[in-house]
């Protein structure tokens, strides 16, 4: 995990990211304690308020749940929430931003879906 300090992306939305990267890859697992606010302070060299809202945020996104005096754990439903929360935001958000550039630059759809096939194939996307 590398964070982006000089970036326009909140540090605390970059750490919560990473345990959301970390989640889908099944490094956590439902009911898998993650990492408290310390380790993740210690890891990053960052303050341990700002890694505490990082899992803040999963905790109000319903991706972690707090168990009091033992720490953050991974939901039940972790795995599909983000998914979910990713397709339906950060994908329809990007797809958005291509169509719109292809239409400032004329690229008929078969263009642009030939293309995605194409980095899809190269870039060896599943």
């Amino acid at each position: 995990m590398i964070l982006d300090v000089d970036g326009m992306k909140p540090i605390y939305v970059q750490i919560a990211e990473c345990i959301e990267a970390e989640i889908l890859n099944g490094k956590f697992k439902a009911d898998q304690k993650v990492y408290s606010q310390y380790q993740l302070a210690e890891m990053f060299n960052i303050n341990p308020a700002t890694a505490a809202k990082g899992l803040n945020l999963l905790t109000d996104e319903n991706i972690l749940y707090k168990k009091r005096g033992l720490g953050m754990f991974v939901s039940a439903t972790a795995k599909a929430t983000i998914i979910n929360k990713r397709k339906n935001h950060t994908l329809k958000r990007l797809v958005s931003d291509i169509v719109k550039e292809a239409k400032q630059l004329h690229v008929s759809e078969e263009e642009l879906i030939a293309m995605i096939k194409a980095v899809k194939h190269e870039g060896g996307v599943e």
